[in-house]
């Protein structure tokens, strides 16, 4: 403790905390009936947080190569002490982030919580969303197993049914005609060097926002003189603390019990395993893609799919410019096609894993 409070005293003579701790020290945290969402947020940070630290674990022994691949995590796995745990907290706990993520921005979105002035937050965290499925896509491949790999196929061949630019994104993707160790070396420079850098910008960002602009509160409560409010240290710090105690023993419990299992090694003459599909949350839009006919209206129905989640996705970016009256005509019927959006997406999840045995 002493050494604590020297080393502090020493700092504090050349760095001046006197503003950090005053706001720390002032800032409070909205109190109301639906409070609890803003725990959400924490959440996904604690699952990001352990993301990259199981990462850097993984890198230690990864390589990179189609030849290598599969056999250096089947080697962390059987030969790492501890490192099929490892693996398993890192595939889990992606999975959690992308699932505590959705839940974060619906609960933004339904709280109307991009209105002015918290735009920019809105912007980099809907950036964050894009870069956190890239990051799933990306590092789907990197264990070199058969279900990645035509999972991969697939998905840029979807990639590259986009009109004008779609070879070219096919090629930029696979780093060539087909899905290849160039892929794979490809994909890892995404997962491990430049998603890591833009996420970590955007990142900072909005936490920066975040704690510059404090919690929103829904638009029914704004205006309202008896708002409530608790001290962001210790009660909403030590409430964030535990649902990370809760987040982690989930994620203990789940790569315990349900370790994450390696498959079989890519083989790119095999035919493709039946019954093929993508991480759970790329499923609605891999389903309703099946879903499609040849043709609609002459153009390709895939195509028309692709177009589709592209224009919602960019309405989903911008919907703070949108929704100009948040409690008006137009800020009710965006609330209603997102709860419309919502059952789609957990509908079609859902048909995605039981068409086949219903088919």
């Amino acid at each position: 403790m002493r050494l604590f409070s020297a080393l502090y005293s020493w700092v504090g003579e050349r760095v001046d905390f006197t503003p950090l701790i005053y706001l720390i020290k002032k800032k409070t945290v909205p109190a109301h009936r639906h409070s609890v969402w803003y725990y959400t947020g924490g959440m996904t940070l604690f699952f990001f947080a352990v993301q990259v630290v199981t990462g850097i674990l993984l890198l230690l022994y990864y390589r990179p190569s189609a030849e290598a691949a599969y056999e250096s995590v089947q080697f962390i796995m059987t030969e790492v002490k501890f490192g099929w745990l490892i693996r398993s907290l890192h595939s889990w706990s992606a999975n959690l982030l992308i699932g505590a993520l959705f839940v974060h921005m619906f609960s933004v979105f339904f709280m109307k919580a991009y209105r002015k002035p918290r735009e920019l937050t809105w912007f980099s965290g809907a950036f964050l969303l894009f870069l956190c499925l890239a990051f799933g896509f990306s590092g789907y491949l990197l264990p070199w197993n058969k279900l990645a790999y035509f999972a991969t196929k697939v998905g840029t061949d979807i990639a590259g049914q986009v009109p004008i630019l779609g070879h070219s994104v096919l090629v930029f993707l696979r780093g060539g005609e087909e899905v290849s160790g160039a892929t794979l070396t490809r994909f890892f420079g995404f997962h491990v060097a430049i998603l890591p850098a833009v996420a970590t910008f955007l990142l900072l960002l909005h936490l920066l926002l975040v704690q510059l602009q404090g919690m929103s509160v829904p638009p029914a409560l704004e205006n309202n003189p008896n708002k409530k409010s608790i001290p962001f240290i210790p009660h909403f710090l030590l409430r964030d603390l535990l649902g990370w105690l809760l987040a982690l023993l989930l994620l203990v419990v789940l790569a315990s019990i349900f370790p994450w299992e390696l498959g079989e090694k890519a083989d790119p003459l095999a035919p493709a395993p039946a019954g093929i599909k993508p991480e759970w949350y790329f499923v609605f839009m891999f389903q309703t893609l099946k879903f499609l006919p040849a043709e609609i209206l002459f153009i390709p129905g895939e195509l028309v799919g692709i177009a589709a989640f592209t224009v919602g996705g960019i309405l989903l970016l911008f919907v703070p410019l949108l929704d100009k009256n948040p409690t008006g005509g137009l800020g009710r019927w965006i609330s209603r096609i997102g709860w419309v959006v919502v059952a789609y997406m957990v509908v079609f999840t859902i048909l995605g894993y039981l068409w086949p045995a219903t088919k």
